[in-house]
């Protein structure tokens, strides 16, 4: 079984990721790793840190030669900031922390008051240092692995920003092309592949960053050539919608998620939701469908068509201005404080979020055709068909 479990703190020395149960025979391509690092540290509304580190992937296991040996894969990437932090983050020892890093008042919207009272720390800092979503960089070195699976299986992700604040960008659900969409949305500051649009987003973000707030969004991930059958309708736990679901409200921010029309579905009657069924040879089945208002997913698995995820992305939680909040270990009234933070990081979420999807099909993949080795692996899926399904 294909899983993964990440380490460190966003001050920390360095995040560390162990996934486990990937098989071996995989060739890695370490540009296209470090590139998708480097993704995720991009886009318009970042904060200064992005300007301090250069995320790359240290390999300490798993790879041998440039690739997968079957053992558990072990990763780290280096935290360059620590060096700014190391007697407020000291392993060892006594902890020296100057007034200007202190916390002393929780953030409204963020893990602190929760995580404070559940794990009973004195210092509110031990919370923040592991809920930080600079943690994201380690899932995303394992989503750029489990992508690299996937590409080689002719499976295609592509995640892109359709909306920031009250800006709305037009779904590509309907796009014949992925890689077109792909290009557009790279060429964009924000992610979006509607450059009006993405122009309209970038100025809102502007006009946001000069009051002192913070904006959300939403994205929108696209996944073409799955075989019907990952997950089942057998057990509540291996129904790959709620996976999937699972794995993006794990990311830090995101509030709400649809497969499909779904919000919108919930509004119609049955028979303008609903996909029907044609006879039709295919290049890989022996139907089609005329719609795909269900987003790829029926049942608990994929059906055969294009899967369709939209993640819904709350506005950053620390604000310049600050909201009213409590200090600690008192809980008197006092306006929380302001640590660093993004105005909006839309496009990095959409990165992490595409990551996390290929990881939860990389996981459904391995669950249906598992092999030990790629060789064996790809025997089998070349031969698949519809009575495998």
């Amino acid at each position: 079984m294909l899983r993964f479990l990440t380490a460190g703190e966003s001050h920390g020395p360095s995040l560390t990721a162990i996934l486990e149960g990937f098989p071996s025979g995989l060739a890695i391509d370490f540009d296209k790793l470090d590139k998708e690092l480097k993704a995720r540290q991009g886009g318009y509304g970042r904060n200064s840190r992005q300007k301090i580190e250069s995320d790359k992937v240290t390999f300490t296991g798993g790879i041998r030669g440039g690739v997968t040996t079957g053992g558990p894969i072990c990763m780290h990437i280096e935290n360059k900031d620590f060096a700014n932090w190391q007697e407020v983050m000291a392993l060892e020892g006594k902890i020296n922390t100057p007034k200007e890093k202190e916390v002393d008042c929780f953030r409204p919207g963020h893990a602190d008051l929760a995580g404070t009272i559940k794990y009973g720390h004195k210092d509110i800092r031990d919370v923040i240092e592991r809920a930080s979503a600079r943690e994201t960089a380690a899932r995303v070195a394992v989503g750029a692995i489990c992508q690299q699976f996937l590409n080689v299986l002719d499976i295609n992700l592509v995640a892109h920003v359709i909306q920031v604040g009250n800006v709305k960008a037009p779904s590509q659900a309907d796009c014949d092309n992925l890689i077109e969409v792909c290009a557009r949305a790279n060429e964009s500051e924000i992610s979006c592949a509607d450059q009006s649009k993405s122009e309209e987003m970038i100025e809102l973000i502007k006009k946001t960053w000069s009051e002192g707030d913070s904006l959300g969004g939403a994205i929108e991930i696209l996944v073409d050539n799955l075989p019907v059958g990952l997950g089942s309708y057998v057990h509540w736990d291996r129904r790959i919608d709620g996976q999937l679901a699972q794995a993006l409200m794990s990311v830090h921010a995101i509030k709400a998620m649809e497969i499909g029309d779904g919000i919108e579905a919930s509004q119609k009657p049955g028979s303008q939701v609903h996909d029907a069924i044609n006879p039709a040879k295919t290049e890989n089945l022996p139907f089609t469908r005329p719609t795909n208002r269900a987003g790829g997913v029926e049942g608990g698995m994929t059906n055969g068509s294009r899967l369709v995820i939209r993640a819904f992305m709350k506005p950053i939680p620390t604000l310049v201005k600050g909201l009213n909040s409590v200090s600690f270990p008192d809980f008197k009234a006092k306006k929380a404080r302001y640590e660093r933070s993004d105005v909006c990081a839309i496009s990095a979420c959409a990165v992490v979020a595409k990551n996390m999807i290929a990881y939860i099909l990389a996981k459904a993949l391995l669950e249906k055709f598992g092999q030990d080795s790629m060789k064996q692996l790809l025997s089998v899926y070349k031969k698949r068909n519809l009575s495998d399904a």
